[in-house]
């Protein structure tokens, strides 16, 4: 194997999954020892059980991306389990359901001049408070491709040398949804708005449920990294980009039809694959509010 994370003294990345307590009430099926999983046993569109909540909740903090089969929500029942976690963000430039700002549209065929999530990143990560967690519901998927890949910035935060740990240890970089919003729904009908958010958040956050550390840079939305020239930022951010891409990283899903997915947003990047035109993939997206990073 070639890139970063080559030795010949054994991986840099050495996850020791400790097995945890059994699960009462769902079933958990890991896809990897370091990220996703897939639960069973579990029907959300039905009231869930105090301590079914609390193993959902349990699964995504261990996991960092959890996913549902076969779930045939309603809008309302999509926000209600979402609202279980928090409440619910509105996005500052994505087209939503008719009086339901909360329910992104997530579509495209061949008729779309772009896909949702083509490039790594975190979701709205410019503001200054970004969402804690995104739950995507696919309806329709094309017959093959359409996957999304989800990587642990846990363990890409782990792999780091001890010298690069100290060195962005307290840094801080500037997320910026300017460039990425502006213009990019206009095609399908959405008008820009004056300004979009923008915001200062560390470079290596701390995750305020596990307390573990994480990388909270991406090339979708972070633009620089402040108190240090430009030149050094940059070659600092391509280093940190093409090393969070490491596959050992990563877990790949497998889209079906009332499929659900329910990613953190604090520690965990997606990267959505189109793959599959002329083909239709489309659902929606509710989001979590979430907190300032620290």
């Amino acid at each position: 194997m070639t890139g970063s994370l080559n030795a010949n003294a054994g991986p840099r990345i050495r996850y020791n999954a400790d097995e945890s307590a059994p699960y009462e009430t769902i079933t958990v099926d890991k896809l990897t020892p370091i990220i996703g999983a897939e639960l069973g046993g579990v029907d959300l569109s039905k009231p869930l059980s105090n301590r079914q909540q609390d193993e959902i909740h349990r699964a995504l903090a261990e996991n960092l991306v959890i996913f549902f089969r076969d779930q045939v929500l309603t809008p309302e029942q999509h926000m209600s389990f979402g609202r279980l976690f928090g409440d619910l963000h509105v996005h500052p430039a994505a087209p939503h359901e008719s009086g339901m700002p909360e329910m992104m549209i997530i579509h495209s065929d061949k008729n779309s001049p772009r896909a949702n999530g083509e490039g790594w990143h975190t979701d709205v990560s410019c503001e200054v408070e970004p969402p804690m967690g995104s739950i995507l519901h696919i309806k329709t998927c094309p017959p093959r491709g359409g996957d999304t890949l989800f990587a642990s910035m846990y363990a890409a935060y782990d792999a780091l040398s001890d010298r690069m740990k100290a060195y962005l240890d307290g840094m801080i970089a500037l997320h910026d949804g300017e460039p990425v919003y502006r213009g990019l729904f206009k095609p399908i009908g959405v008008a820009d708005k004056p300004e979009y958010p923008r915001a200062e958040h560390p470079v290596v956050r701390t995750h305020p449920v596990t307390g573990r550390k994480c990388l909270y840079v991406n090339a979708g939305f972070t633009s620089r990294l402040l108190g240090v020239p430009r030149d050094e930022g940059d070659a600092i951010l391509r280093y940190l980009y093409q090393h969070m891409e490491n596959p050992l990283f990563q877990c790949r899903f497998r889209w079906r039809e009332n499929s659900i997915a329910f990613w953190d947003n604090r520690c965990a990047q997606h990267r959505a694959m189109w793959d599959y035109w002329p083909h239709t993939r489309s659902g929606h997206r509710v989001t979590v509010t979430g907190d300032r990073p620290f």
